[in-house]
């Protein structure tokens, strides 16, 4: 008896996830048009600019002076978040060799940091949306169950429908989410390695010319 009240109380706790969980899909449905649309927005305004050739900018940077430098790195097509922050690095000429390459770690943390948050959501929502499909598959079938027991097939086969329209949707919200989300982490991975080698030339090179004096008449 307490069994079958115990059970009667699930059961009429999980019916009513139905539209929770179907309001849930449409919100992660949503979000990854958005995603997608960022992504697109992403591609054709930063990620198409940056078309330095960097193997060349990388042999050129080691054969120019440090104070020089700037106005190289602001001639070529790296990414607006690079330019500043090998900006950032070079103007702080006056700090000793240890703690420049603290600075320049710190500089490529907060660029990783920076690119991350454009992948916990896409991450996040790959995950949620098979979870939440599967879900929406579960909860109609219960229903959908007792009415074939009663004969009752047009209940059965909305509960069917439901079952198959929110599989369909989490496995949808999961594939485009999970693509955008690596295409964006080769993206950031290539990012970071082209600042991560553009800095560390320059702290050669502020390593062998010694540092900058201040600007005041004097040359570097």
């Amino acid at each position: 008896m307490i069994s079958e009240n115990v059970n009667s109380i699930l059961r009429a706790i999980v019916a009513e996830l139905q539209t929770p969980v179907v309001i849930i899909l449409l919100v992660l449905m949503l979000a990854t048009v958005v995603i997608a649309g960022t992504f697109v927005f992403e591609y054709f305004f930063e990620h198409r600019k940056l078309r330095a050739d960097v193997p060349k900018l990388i042999e050129t940077m080691n054969r120019t002076k440090v104070c020089d430098m700037s106005d190289l790195i602001n001639q070529n097509k790296l990414l607006p978040r690079q330019k500043k922050a090998l900006n950032q690095l070079i103007g702080e000429q006056k700090m000793d060799s240890e703690s420049r390459e603290i600075y320049a770690a710190q500089l490529l943390f907060e660029e990783e940091d920076h690119y991350q948050k454009y992948l916990r959501w896409p991450q996040m929502i790959s995950k949620l949306g098979p979870m939440f499909g599967l879900l929406g598959t579960l909860v109609p079938l219960g229903p959908g169950l007792m009415a074939l027991g009663e004969g009752n097939t047009a209940v059965l086969s909305q509960s069917l429908l439901i079952a198959f329209d929110t599989t369909s949707a989490g496995v949808v919200i999961a594939a485009v989410t999970l693509v955008l989300a690596q295409i964006r982490k080769q993206w950031y991975r290539n990012y970071g390695q082209v600042l991560e080698s553009m800095m560390e030339v320059i702290l050669n090179r502020m390593k062998a010319e010694g540092q900058c004096p201040e600007t005041g008449g004097a040359k570097c």
